[in-house]
C-alpha cells in the first residue's frame, strides 16, 4: 500500500478501533487470497458455519477433500490458534445470531423450489446483512482520514465500471451538490486521461467490489504516479486495489445465487459512500447547508405541483 507524505496508513488509532469482525465476514473477505486447499475450507465455513462448528477436524477435512494439517493452517491464517478455537467461535456467533433473530435463521442462497415469499425474504435478508456487516467492520480511523482527505482536496475523481459505476456517480453527485469539485468516470480511456491530469492535493477514488477490476486499477496507478492521494472501496482487504491504494475502505457483502449479491454489494458501497459524504458535510457544515439550500431552490420549480396536474 502506497503511503502519502505525512500520512499514516495504519488502520487503527487509539479511541477509534473498529469492532471485531464476525468470523464469517472475515473469512469471506480473505477467501480469494487463500491457497486452493485452504479456500475449500474457507468456503465451507462461509456456506455452513453452524455445520463446521458441529464437525470434528477429521470430518471437516474429509468434507473439503483436504487434510487436517490444511485445516489447522487455515485456522492460523485467519487468526485462530487452532481448530477448537474456530469451532467455539463459530458456535458462539451462531447462537448469538439465532437469539437476535428469535431463533429463526434465514439463508441467503436462492433455490429453484423457493416460493416468491421466500425469494423476497432471502434477497432482503442478504441486502440488510450487507449493510449491517459493512457498518460493523468499517474502520473509523480510516474513515476519518478519508473524510479529511476529501475535505482538503482540490478535486475528487471517482472511478468505477459496471455496477460500481453507479456508486461512483452517486458519490460525485453528492460532492458536487455541496460545492466540491468532483467527477465520475466509467470509460477506461477517459479514466486514464482523467488520472493523467491529477496532481498533488487531488484525490482519486477507485470503487471495485472484487478489487481486481483492471480499468480501475490502472486509473489509480496513473493517479498515484501524478502524486494524487488514492482511496479504494472494495469488499476484499487483500485484493490488488487495496494493496495499491493509500487508504482503503471495505464493505462486507456476500455473493448469492443469480448474483442477488450484486445488489447487496451496491447497497454496502452506497452505505460507505454515505458515511464519507455525511462526514464531509459535517466538517463543512455552514457552506454545505448553504449549498444544499441553493441547489434545492434551483430544482424545486421542476417538480409537478398539485395545482399544475391535469384534471
Amino acid at each position: 500500500m502506497r503511503k502519502p507524505e505525512g500520512q499514516d496508513t495504519g488502520h487503527q488509532e487509539a479511541g477509534h478501533a473498529a469492532p471485531p469482525l464476525s468470523t464469517v465476514v472475515r473469512v469471506r473477505s480473505l477467501l480469494p487470497n487463500l491457497p486452493p486447499a485452504e479456500r475449500r475450507v474457507a468456503q465451507r465455513v462461509v456456506d455452513d458455519p453452524e455445520g463446521v462448528a458441529n464437525s470434528t477436524i477429521t470430518e471437516l477435512a474429509q468434507a473439503c477433500g483436504t487434510s487436517e494439517t490444511t485445516v489447522i493452517r487455515f485456522c492460523r491464517a485467519i487468526g485462530f490458534s487452532g481448530y477448537p478455537e474456530l469451532r467455539l467461535t463459530l458456535a458462539t456467533e451462531a447462537g448469538r445470531a439465532q437469539s437476535a433473530s428469535g431463533g429463526r435463521v434465514v439463508g441467503s442462497d436462492i433455490g429453484p423450489d423457493d416460493s416468491l415469499e421466500e425469494l423476497v425474504e432471502k434477497v432482503t435478508f442478504a441486502d440488510a446483512r450487507a449493510v449491517e456487516e459493512t457498518a460493523a467492520q468499517l474502520d473509523l480511523a480510516t474513515l476519518a482520514r478519508v473524510i479529511d482527505t476529501v475535505v482538503a482536496a482540490r478535486r475528487v475523481d471517482v472511478y468505477g465500471v459496471g455496477a460500481s459505476a453507479f456508486v461512483a456517480l452517486d458519490f460525485q453527485q453528492k460532492l458536487h451538490r455541496i460545492g466540491h469539485t468532483s467527477y465520475a468516470w466509467s470509460d477506461a480511456h477517459i479514466m486514464l486521461t482523467s488520472a493523467a491530469v491529477l496532481q498533488r492535493g487531488d484525490v482519486a477514488v477507485g470503487i471495485s467490489h472484487s478489487g481486481t477490476t483492471v480499468e480501475t486499477l490502472d486509473a489509480l496507478a496513473v493517479a498515484a504516479g501524478r502524486g494524487a492521494t488514492t482511496i479504494a472501496l472494495t469488499n476484499f482487504p487483500k485484493s490488488p486495489i487495496a494493496e495499491q491504494a493509500d487508504l482503503v475502505l471495505t464493505t462486507a457483502a456476500r455473493e448469492t445465487t443469480f448474483r442477488s449479491g450484486a445488489t447487496a454489494s451496491r447497497l454496502a458501497q452506497l452505505t460507505v459512500i454515505d458515511c464519507v459524504f455525511v462526514g464531509v458535510a459535517r466538517q463543512t457544515y455552514e457552506p454545505t447547508r448553504e449549498a444544499l439550500e441553493a441547489t434545492y431552490t434551483a430544482v424545486h420549480g421542476r417538480s409537478v405541483r398539485p395545482e399544475r396536474k391535469r384534471r
